[in-house]
Order: structure tokens, then C-alpha cells, then sequence
């Protein structure tokens, strides 16, 4: 089995999810195939089984337009690059709508069946629209072509799975259920604490830990909300950059100055560390929370349980498949509207309230926490490693290839 992966991001070049998962699928495919990945970067690498190329140099172009749909044209021009170059591969596997223009023409100039795995979908993202003005329709146009037409669609929890049989015409036999994976053998509890030396965090005082991108989906500002209704005594440190605006920055910026200034112990690190430095604060954290408003699978969740830490979670999409509530951490529920664009709770004061009273529960038991924390682990280690991530992929893979035969 040959197989060509599509993708925006890919090391070094990673900010979410979407990159953590093409990365830990293609070193385990090459295990068991023939692996190139051809990204948006400038990579060149050739490995035993697994060449990476980058097709970066397309999207360098000097003329593009001081728009916001810039993004979205140089999307389709590095796609162009991605799908032209020649290929000797029985499967083409593209991640994102970034990589599902590439993935369409592969499939039509070489004539082998796409697989597409969406990490989200763009008609429950409307926010997209504030980052990328008219793009936004370029990247629901790539998304919905690409998955209408391909051979197989994997979806990242259930739960994605029927919000993409809602939202397009899939039949529902073309939609298979492959979640995202964890190294529990880098994401584990690490004793270390180097690199947290850098930062302005008390270690010998609890912290509550946010990590992720400053985006509308992950919900930062309703965790800043919450923070003044958070025990005093535990710190709140918020590992968040790579804005999806200026003005989501501008406002985080904001929240967390206003915060900063009536409490102490709030720690803003505007940066996406490395995956060292995530570790370790995994691992030292005394709860994770995540206040996302959509998210098909939520890997930072299953990341935090693998370093044995309770979570906090909105019980939204893909997350209530990872956190187990009572067991590995707490679910908060949260009613959700769309309003003006964005997707918000319909009580966000409520919503702010309830992750302070759950995180709060949490911080006051500790015994409880330690024995949630190692039950996250045994879950991360018996149901999300990423060789059966793989293996269940390939065999995706064979079934797609041999319904072209003859």
C-alpha cells in the first residue's frame, strides 16, 4: 500500500490539532506502508517508509490582495501544487478544507480514491467568516466538494460523524468513525520542572491550566470570565496564542489585563509552546479546563488525561467521547445559539459560573483528583493509541482501494 497524506500542517509547522494528528498517523502508517506527506511548509525529509515535501513556495506568491480571503486563494494554490506533482500512490488522504482542494484534483488527475478526514467542518464554525471574510465560502465550497465526492470520510468521534451526515450529502456507509490518538509515551507525567522556570507560575501554589489557540471556538474568554469566581488560592495559567484575529487578541489581551489587574496568580503565556514544555505543564497542573464551544474530538483533553490530570470540559461534541464525567474529570453542559455570526452559550454568565463551581469542586479535593487523574491515563492508554489508529486507517484504506477494482 502506497499512500499520499495532504496537509496544511505538519512539524514544525503546527498550531492545532489537525497537525498533532497527521503527524503520530503518518510515523505509524510507514510502519505499515509506503507514507508520503506533502504540506503547506517548506519540509523535505526521507525516512525509512515516510518522505515529507513542502509545497510552501506556492503560497509565496507577492500579488495576493490585502484581503482576508487572501488566505483562502493561497489555500487553492498551494492545493494545485499539492495534487499536479506526480504520484505512484494507491490512496490520497487529505486533513482540513486547507488540504481538500488538493485532495479532489489527486483523485481526478491520478484516479485513486480520496479519503478525507474533516477535524472540523466549516458550517459550525461561522467565526471562520470574522478571520476570513468572503474566503469562508471558498472553504466551505473545497470542504463540501471534497467530502461529497470521496471515497470514504473519516469523522474524529461520533458525534462528528452525525454532524456530517447532517450538513452534507454523504451516504451514511461512506462515514467511518476513526478517533484522534495520544503518545502516551510522550504525553505522561513528567517530574521536571525546567522549563516551567521561565514562566511567572508558583509552583509550590495549585494552577488551573488552559492550553490552546486564541480562537472563538476554544472558549478562552468564557474560562477568563470565570476566573474571579475561581479559588483564590489556585493560580489560573493560560497557555494561548496563535490568535485567529487581531481582534480576538485585542480582546483576550484585554480580559486578561482586566483580570490581572483585580487578581493575583493569572498567567498569560501568548505563545504555542513546544511539546516538551506542554508536558510539563500537563503534568503540574492541578486541573485542565476546556470551555470550547465546537470541537469534534478535543486532543488537548485526552493529552492533560495521558499526564494523569483531571479536566474540566463544556460537554460539547466529540469531548463527551473523551472525558468520562465523574470518572476522568467534570463535564459542564451548556446550551449553545448562534448569534451574529458566532456560536455562544445562550447563558454565558451561567456557563462562566459553572466551570468555576466545577473546577472549584476539583481544587478542593484532592484526593479526587489524583484518582481521576489516573483514571484519565488508563483510558488514554486502552482506547487512543495511535498504532490502532493507524491500523484501523489502513484497513479503511484496503476497503476503498479494492471497491476500485474491477
Amino acid at each position: 500500500m502506497r499512500v499520499l497524506l495532504l496537509t496544511r500542517e505538519y512539524p514544525p509547522d503546527v498550531y492545532g490539532g489537525a497537525g498533532v494528528h497527521v503527524e503520530y498517523l503518518a510515523r505509524e502508517l510507514a510502519k505499515l506502508a509506503a507514507v508520503e506527506v506533502r504540506t503547506f511548509g517548506r519540509q523535505a525529509v526521507e525516512d525509512a517508509g515516510l518522505s515529507v515535501r513542502g509545497y510552501g513556495a506556492a503560497a509565496a506568491a507577492t500579488d495576493d490582495p490585502p484581503a482576508p480571503y487572501a488566505a483562502a486563494v493561497r489555500a487553492l494554490r498551494v492545493g494545485l501544487s499539492l495534487a499536479s506533482a506526480p504520484t505512484e500512490a494507491d490512496v490520497v488522504h487529505s486533513h482540513t478544507w486547507y488540504a481538500a482542494f488538493g485532495g479532489l484534483l489527486a483523485r481526478t488527475l491520478h484516479g485513486i480514491p480520496l479519503v478525507v478526514t474533516a477535524h472540523s467542518i466549516e458550517p459550525l464554525r461561522p467565526w471562520k467568516r470574522e478571520q476570513l471574510g468572503r474566503g469562508a465560502d471558498v472553504a466551505a465550497w473545497a470542504e463540501r466538494s471534497a467530502l461529497e465526492v470521496a471515497d470514504a470520510v473519516v469523522a474524529v468521534s461520533a458525534e462528528m460523524r452525525r454532524d456530517i451526515l447532517r450538513h452534507f450529502h454523504v451516504a451514511p456507509a461512506r462515514v467511518h468513525v476513526i478517533p484522534n490518538g495520544v503518545d502516551t509515551e510522550t504525553y505522561r507525567p513528567a517530574p521536571g520542572r525546567e522549563r516551567l522556570g521561565r514562566f511567572a507560575i508558583d509552583l509550590a501554589r495549585p494552577y488551573v491550566l488552559f492550553v490552546g489557540r486564541i480562537s472563538r471556538q476554544k472558549g478562552l474568554l468564557h474560562l477568563i470570565r470565570a476566573i474571579p469566581a475561581i479559588d483564590p488560592g489556585a493560580q489560573v495559567v493560560l497557555c494561548a496564542g496563535a490568535p485567529d484575529t487581531p481582534e480576538i487578541a485585542r480582546d483576550v489581551e484585554a480580559a486578561v489585563a482586566r483580570i490581572q489587574a483585580g487578581r493575583p496568580g493569572v498567567v498569560w503565556i501568548p505563545e504555542m509552546v513546544d511539546r516538551e514544555t506542554a508536558v510539563e505543564l500537563y503534568s503540574h497542573a492541578a486541573v485542565f479546563c476546556c470551555p470550547s464551544v465546537y470541537e469534534p474530538f478535543g486532543l488537548i483533553n485526552l493529552e492533560a488525561m495521558a499526564c494523569e490530570v483531571p479536566v474540566v470540559a463544556s460537554a460539547v461534541g466529540g469531548i463527551t467521547e473523551v472525558v468520562v464525567d465523574g470518572e476522568t474529570g467534570r463535564l459542564v453542559p451548556v446550551e449553545l445559539v448562534e448569534t451574529g455570526g458566532a456560536v455562544e452559550p445562550r447563558d454565558p454568565a451561567a456557563f462562566s459560573g459553572d466551570l468555576a463551581h466545577a473546577i472549584n469542586g476539583l481544587l478542593a479535593d484532592s484526593p479526587l483528583r489524583r484518582t481521576m487523574g489516573a483514571k484519565g491515563r488508563q483510558r488514554a492508554e486502552a482506547l487512543f493509541s495511535w498504532a490502532a489508529v493507524a491500523r484501523r486507517t489502513l484497513a479503511l484504506y484496503r476497503d476503498v482501494v479494492k471497491a476500485r477494482e474491477p
